[in-house]
């Protein structure tokens, strides 16, 4: 009889238990994202433009770049060859069929060879800072980004925690829900967290750009020497 009774009660604590069980409501990361109100998303999908802008940048100037890295080798040897044989015009169709900015400052100097030599490297000049505004073209804009991009985030943290703050002395009561409070705090943090996201994309994106435009600043001054170099050999 004592084991009936024990077998109901255990089924009675199991009930219980089983009605007292809520199931923990799943929170995706978008909900989390956009959850912080009209200004907090306002502020988020600011910080997600500058996302997009910073890929977008990112990758069509990498592909300018490489572009304009690409040259043939033998190049500067048949340049060499036509200026010995002084067929200047044979020169100056190699470097308008060449798109390289290494060609297009080629061909600058060769349309000015019969004037002095300082004439001919000021207008090289004239044209390499063409060329290198060309390659370094919108690319300041990923450095602004890096910077707005986690400021934007601060923003967004600041503003959630003011409202959040502002809502528990709004309510006027003495006991303040943890639930209330830890839901405004990662909202909160969560323009942070995405903004420092942004802000090191662009930044590490900048400085690899900047890298391999100087290889091409390089290559360029490297061709450029090397002309200067043959138009000064004696006849």
């Amino acid at each position: 009889m004592s084991l009936l009774l024990q077998i109901d009660t255990l089924s009675q604590t199991a009930a219980q238990v089983a009605e007292n069980a809520v199931p923990k409501e799943e929170v995706s990361l978008i909900s989390i994202i956009f959850s912080g109100g009209p200004i907090g998303i306002a502020i988020m999908v600011s910080i997600f433009i500058m996302l997009f802008f910073a890929i977008y940048l990112y990758f069509e100037r990498l592909w300018a770049i490489k572009a304009a890295s690409k040259m043939d080798q033998n190049f500067m040897t048949q340049i060499k060859m036509y200026l010995q044989q002084g067929k200047l015009e044979n020169a100056k169709m190699l470097c308008a069929s060449t798109q390289s900015p290494v060609a297009r400052l080629i061909e600058k100097g060769i349309s000015r060879i019969g004037k002095p030599l300082e004439d001919i490297n000021t207008a090289i000049e004239n044209a390499g800072k063409l060329e290198v505004y060309k390659l370094e073209k919108n690319v300041s804009l990923l450095a602004t980004i890096s910077g707005a991009g986690p400021m934007t985030g601060f923003l967004g943290t600041v503003v959630g925690m003011v409202m959040a703050f502002h809502e528990m002395a709004a309510s006027g009561s003495n006991k303040i829900e943890m639930s209330v409070l830890a839901e405004g705090i990662y909202t909160a943090m969560m323009t942070t967290v995405v903004g420092l996201i942004v802000g090191i994309i662009a930044y590490v994106g900048y400085n690899h750009l900047v890298s391999i435009t100087d290889k091409v600043v390089n290559m360029m001054e490297v061709s450029v020497v090397d002309f200067l170099d043959l138009l000064n050999e004696p006849a």
